[in-house]
């Protein structure tokens, strides 16, 4: 470490230093020392660590040499407070923002901006690089995130070498082996790693009303405990709460209480779903739970009103804004990517400030946002992943728990998990004192870049970027961990099957092999899996069944709703047609009034006559629920009994299964579950060896190899080609066509289906709200399956045509993909097509999401700026693309229709 003695520090250094009112740590000082002197640095630390002044030295760097600084974040909530930081160190006319959607003194000389954008401008070989002398890559980590890690990884090495790359993460368990692949291909990079948290984080555990520490007193602090210093008390009150049957752990209100007696606000109470946020600031207000004094619930109320100004007062309506901004006022409130960005701005000022008490998020404020807070708290140590329920890795914890403890402020943080059913002290404390994950590279070639890296570097020099990218570095290690984990999946399934023959043996007279009996405990795991997809389609049938009738149905009609042992009655108030989700309103027998769904029932309600209903109650069915109700007890019709899900007798494929495991001679056989039990485990191993088997090389391994299939594929599509006189194995000729160069400026996951519809004309003619219609099929990905037709529903016969002609194109594009073994580009969705459409012609921001609704999305007001803003970043590209001018033009116009409203607060 470098000495913190100004005398011996670089001059550049401690002048920087002595402009802080503090003084600098060592890593600091080490870190800043190498920049300096010309090299580039990695700096893993601790969040809250302070590794930001790192960056901020390599801005005061550039300054003195009269150079230029870019300053990339992941997410644009980032950059922008990274901007509102530089400004005020070092005034607006010196920093710059470039976000995608926000261009601010593009030409200053230090510009914080998403990594996104630097890939782009080094790819479109920007001016502005020729004075770039620095570049900050905040929360490099992020480099290990499927969707856009690659982008760090692509940026890292295209940079020109005389850049000074300046790389701040979490603190990684492979610091090392990524320290030396940037020293290899960006030159000497030095290593500075710190594990010091400037505050103290203390481990607790609420079990029922009682906050207790996870640790036995004056052990656990630095993250050594073994098992046995796990507080004893902590153990035996879990131990009690399980033995009594309880579940959950304790109210959020109790809890919230609880912390504000021990002095442990602000907190950030980490909840792992938007609707889980928003229904604990419900619980808070309806228990009248108020954290605020008079004058701070007045400076909140007043910065409220000031952040939503330019917001209709419509719009504010459907964001139920009333209420969130009394919940405001009592110190608490939440956020998550569900909200409106304005929204989300003004609860991060708020807690920034110290005026809001407790915020509920979800993990996406754990991405970097400058929100830290006395205590973390954990409601559950599971999160859903987009596929199914996992539990927190250790990284994920760390990352998580790392907010809370407020440097300056606090003397010590807090990390609060809250027990509930299944949770484990002792595996709590594990969780906690693990405190890096691995960083692995995501980076993987695609269309864009295999066509820029033609255009800039030609075909060779690709070749050896690829080559040099950390995927492929970590392969070489990658090779030697598969064996032996293969090798392991060996040893462990022959183990098994001896125990197996053991069985076998033990049991006198019986006339089957071991490999009888595998045989079997496969076709019972067969026909298990197979009556579970049954089982799965059959709900599926029932439901498509419900909505058929539901969207039959018309106001009046009367129905039995299958609740079970005794169904009630309901009749129809307001009907809905919409074959596809419809959602009628009724009233039930005892006055419940509301919509209904088909996902509401499990079962097919039952049509049993009809009743009249004056007209008033369609127009305030609420009002006239309770009348209704009588009348409708009053009514003669014949109640069915049960109305129980039907059972099916399952697929085909399950009866033919079902035959062959009673005729197979191992069930016949009395002894047949003790054989089955070791069979299932034998069989399980062999498809675990199977998987194992299936990546008998590392996938880095064959990114040159994809990059050539890319580029087979390309040339048939006539977006490189070479020359006729060389073989057609001789790939070096390879250059970029005039569609390739289109292809080039599109920057987007469905870049190909993108650039084939715009080639193809098939986007030509639409107005502007058509073709942002069309643009948002290629980019929309709904939070839940929808079922509809392609082109249903869809405002206009134009938009109908278009649509249907990118499903058309992106059908023989899947095809050409799977002929050249490449990644398929994910299907096109409908769901957010009719909502930007009627957003662009004009409509209000409700309508809008009562369209998204019918079109079988899940669609927040957040949700529904974030995708327009998603639309308006490929209408820009798809402007300076080249196509026809019909296109350019609508795509011109396009973005000040939507660009308006809550979508341009939301920018």
């Amino acid at each position: 470490m470098t000495s913190s003695d100004p005398d011996t520090l670089p001059a550049p250094v401690a002048a920087f230093a002595a402009a802080y009112s503090f003084p600098l740590d060592e890593f600091q000082l080490t870190a800043a020392t190498s920049i300096a002197e010309g090299r580039g640095v990695l700096v893993c630390a601790p969040t809250g660590a302070g590794k930001t002044v790192v960056g901020e030295f390599a801005v005061h760097e550039a300054f003195r040499r009269d150079g230029t600084c870019f300053y990339t974040t992941p997410i644009k909530a980032l950059s922008n407070q990274k901007y509102h930081d530089l400004v005020a160190r070092y005034g607006e006319d010196r920093v710059g923002l470039l976000t995608g959607d926000v261009s601010i003194n593009g030409d200053a000389p230090v510009v914080v901006m998403t990594t996104e954008v630097l890939r782009n401008m080094i790819y479109a070989e920007s001016d502005r690089l020729d004075t770039l002398t620095h570049v900050v890559m905040d929360e490099v980590h992020f480099l290990a995130d499927p969707s856009r890690g690659p982008v760090w990884e692509e940026t890292i090495l295209n940079l020109d070498p005389s850049v000074i790359l300046v790389s701040l993460s979490a603190t990684v368990s492979n610091a090392e082996e990524f320290g030396a692949w940037l020293s290899t291909v960006r030159g000497q990079t030095d290593l500075v790693v710190t594990t010091h948290r400037p505050v103290p984080l203390h481990q607790s555990m609420m079990v029922g009303s009682q906050i207790m520490p996870l640790y036995e007193e004056g052990r656990g602090s630095k993250g050594k405990s073994k098992d046995a210093d796990v507080n004893r008390a902590v153990v035996a009150a879990a131990s009690r709460a399980e033995e009594s049957g309880r579940r959950q752990g304790p109210k959020r209100s109790d809890v919230v209480a609880q912390m504000r007696g021990a002095s442990m606000l602000p907190a950030i109470y980490f909840i792992f779903s938007r609707a889980g946020c928003d229904g604990a600031v419900r619980q808070l207000l309806v228990d009248r739970v108020r954290l605020t004094t008079d004058a701070e619930r007045d400076e909140i109320l007043a910065t409220v009103d000031r952040g939503v100004e330019g917001i209709a007062t419509e719009d504010l309506g459907v964001l139920g804004f009333r209420q969130w901004r009394r919940a405001l006022g009592n110190g608490y409130g939440a956020h998550h990517a569900g909200m409106l960005p304005a929204f989300r701005h003004i609860v991060e000022e708020l807690f920034s400030r110290g005026l809001l008490k407790v915020c509920f998020a979800t993990e996406t404020l754990a991405l970097g946002i400058n929100m830290p807070a006395r205590t973390v708290v954990l409601e559950k140590l599971i999160k859903f992943n987009g596929e199914a329920h996992v539990d927190l890795t250790p990284g994920q914890y760390t990352q998580l728990t790392g907010r809370a403890g407020r440097r300056g402020i606090d003397t010590e943080g807090h990390a609060l998990v809250l027990w509930s059913k299944g949770i484990d002290p002792h595996a709590v404390a594990n969780l906690a004192q693990t405190r890096t994950y691995p960083l692995d590279s995501t980076f993987r070639p695609g269309y864009n870049m295999a066509v820029n890296l033609i255009s800039t570097k030609g075909y060779t020099e690709s070749h050896r970027l690829l080559d040099r990218s950390f995927a492929q570095y970590q392969a070489a290690s990658t090779v030697v961990e598969q064996a032996e984990r293969a090798s392991r999946r060996r040893r462990d399934l022959a183990s098994l099957e001896r125990d197996l023959s053991k069985t076998l043996s033990s049991l006198k007279g019986a006339q089957v092999s071991a490999d009888d009996v595998i045989e079997y405990a496969g076709l019972r795991r067969d026909l298990t899996l197979e009556e579970r997809r049954a089982k799965k389609d059959s709900a599926s049938d029932r439901q498509a069944e419900t909505a058929r009738l539901l969207s039959s149905l018309s106001v009046g009609d009367i129905i039995a709703l299958p609740t079970g042992r005794h169904p009630q009655l309901a009749t129809v108030v307001r009907s809905d047609s919409d074959h596809r989700r419809p959602r009628p309103w009724i009233i039930t027998e005892d006055g419940w009034c509301g919509p209904v769904s088909a996902e509401t029932f499990g079962n097919v309600p039952v049509p049993l006559g009809h009743m009249s209903l004056h007209k008033g109650v369609q127009r305030s069915p609420k009002r006239n629920s309770r009348a209704v109700a009588s009348n409708l007890r009053r009514q003669k019709v014949d109640r069915p009994r049960v109305l129980k899900p039907k059972a099916k007798s399952g697929s085909r494929k399950a009866a033919e299964l079902r035959d062959k495991v009673h005729v197979h001679p191992v069930h016949l056989l009395a002894e047949r579950e003790d054989l089955v039990r070791p069979a299932e485990r034998v069989v399980a191993a062999r498809r675990t060896l199977e998987r194992e088997l299936e990546i008998t090389a590392p996938e880095t391994e064959s990114l040159s190899r994809t990059f050539d299939r890319i580029l087979d594929l390309l040339g048939e599509l006539d977006y490189v080609e070479q020359d006729d006189a060389v073989p057609s194995s001789d790939r070096t000729t390879t250059r970029i066509t005039a569609e390739g160069r289109r292809l080039a400026q599109v920057h987007h996951e469905a870049d190909l289906l993108v650039a084939q519809c715009l080639r193809r004309g098939v986007w030509d003619d639409l107005d502007p709200a058509e073709l942002a219609a069309v643009v948002s099929t290629c980019l929309f990905e709904n939070r839940r399956e929808s079922e509809g037709r392609h082109e249903d529903g869809v405002p206009t016969e134009a938009l109908a045509d278009a649509v249907s002609a990118v499903f058309r194109i992106h059908g023989e594009l899947v095809s050409d993909e799977a002929r050249h073994r490449l990644p398929v580009t994910r299907e096109p969705d409908m769901g957010f097509a009719t909502a930007v459409h009627q957003w662009a012609a004009g409509a209000p921001l409700d309508y809008c999401l009562r369209a998204a609704e019918a079109s079988g999305a899940t669609l927040s007001a957040g949700d529904f700026v974030r995708w327009c803003n998603r639309v308006i970043d490929l209408l820009e590209q798809i402007r300076h693309t080249g196509y026809s001018s019909s296109v350019k033009a609508s795509a011109r116009k396009a973005v000040p229709a939507i660009r308006r409203g809550v979508v341009e607060l939301g920018a």
